[in-house]
């Protein structure tokens, strides 16, 4: 495939720093477009039917590089080879099922794939009990449809509907929240690779470049299981909980620094001690012990996910910019632990307290202020 022009753009222009946007939550292709034009741009290797790059860019989007002078920022840290499987996945005819802990970065990975293949992470199916077939087939304008029976106009097209006629990628999330008929849909459209419309004696066939990325979470096992028939169509990719302290650490102060940016908050940005010290208290009391392994200690209900750490941060950066000083305290962090960790009032309380007890308290005098402060928020 022949070289891009790069003429368009400029080294004033290709920078990693994420676009600001007015939305609350754009999509992961506003933020980073100068990335993905970056990558785009420089581009070399050839491309899979419907995708905006090559799988290498791909990899490089999410794993960070460069593209020409672009530094581009690793969205996802943590195992490469696991997202080289989920790319090599999408190349092919089988679609890509992340499965994983709450708060291990199976949604993020999922929108940052569509992303940066498509530019398009939009087209989203999300998993509840109360997710029908017709959301994952198409539904009708009704007025419409008793006004001039079934036709083009009156069609009203899912996601997936979408994604199969432009070739493209859907996104499912919670996968294992929708019911067991409502999952069997997917069967026979990722089998066949058609929709059938009846009504408009018809079938919609994938072009190529299509494919799905579900997510679903382990702590749903059980819920609604995905039946074997439906496992067999996905190519499963577990991603784990991060492997280290400071793997976790670094994740964390990477996304607590864009939430700041994204919205605003107008305050210091928390201390690499104090990040490092609300990741190792998740860390001890998911694992249910310290991290040297000399204690063991009662988990709470909560899943002190990753995902939990970054918003207890973000919260106690907003507590301080609006009723603080603009500096995150150990005040502003306690409150925010205090709700991330005692979720059952009589069950947590006494796991939290137990925890600033036996751990916290018997720590060196750094820990002192926030053992201090938590011990309030919990009395």
């Amino acid at each position: 495939m022949a070289k891009k022009q790069t003429a368009s753009i400029t080294t004033s222009e290709v920078t990693a720093a994420p676009l600001k946007t007015s939305e609350l939550r754009a999509p992961a292709e506003v933020p980073y477009a100068v990335e993905i034009e970056a990558l785009i741009a420089h581009d070399t290797h050839p491309r899979p039917p419907g995708w905006k790059m090559s799988a290498r860019a791909v990899h490089t989007y999410l794993c960070g590089g460069k593209a020409g002078s672009c530094e581009i920022s690793p969205k996802y840290i943590g195992f490469p080879r696991l997202v080289e499987i989920a790319i090599a996945t999408l190349v092919t005819d089988r679609a890509l099922l992340l499965i994983g802990e709450p708060g291990t970065a199976k949604s993020w990975l999922s929108e940052h794939l569509a992303a940066a293949i498509n530019g398009d992470s939009t087209k989203v199916v999300q998993g509840t009990a109360g997710t029908t077939e017709e959301q994952i087939r198409y539904t009708w304008n009704y007025a419409m449809l008793i006004a001039q029976g079934p036709s083009e106009q009156s069609l009203i097209k899912s996601p997936i509907y979408r994604a199969m006629e432009e070739g493209s990628l859907a996104r499912f999330e919670e996968i294992t929240r929708c019911a067991s008929e409502v999952q069997d849909a997917m069967i026979s459209l990722l089998s066949e690779k058609r929709l059938a419309v009846p009504e408009l004696a018809r079938d919609v066939a994938a072009q190529k470049g299509f494919s799905i990325i579900a997510t679903a979470n382990t702590r749903d096992r059980g819920v609604n299981d995905m039946s074997a028939a439906l496992k067999r169509r996905f190519n499963i990719v577990v991603l784990p909980t991060p492997s280290s302290l400071a793997t976790e650490v670094e994740i964390v102060r990477k996304r607590v620094r864009e939430l700041a940016t994204s919205l605003e908050l107008r305050a210091e940005l928390p201390t690499d001690e104090a990040v490092e010290r609300v990741v190792t208290i998740f860390r001890e009391l998911r694992t249910g012990q310290t991290l040297d392994g000399k204690s063991k200690l009662k988990s709470p209900s909560g899943v002190l996910s990753t995902a939990e750490a970054i918003s207890v941060l973000a919260g106690s950066m907003a507590l301080a910019a609006n009723f603080g000083t603009g500096e995150v305290l150990p005040d502003d962090l306690a409150a925010g632990l205090q709700g991330a960790i005692v979720k059952d009032e009589e069950k947590d309380a006494a796991v939290w307290k137990e925890y600033l007890t036996n751990v916290m308290k018997k720590r060196d005098s750094e820990w002192q202020q926030l053992h201090h402060a938590c011990s309030e928020h919990n009395s």
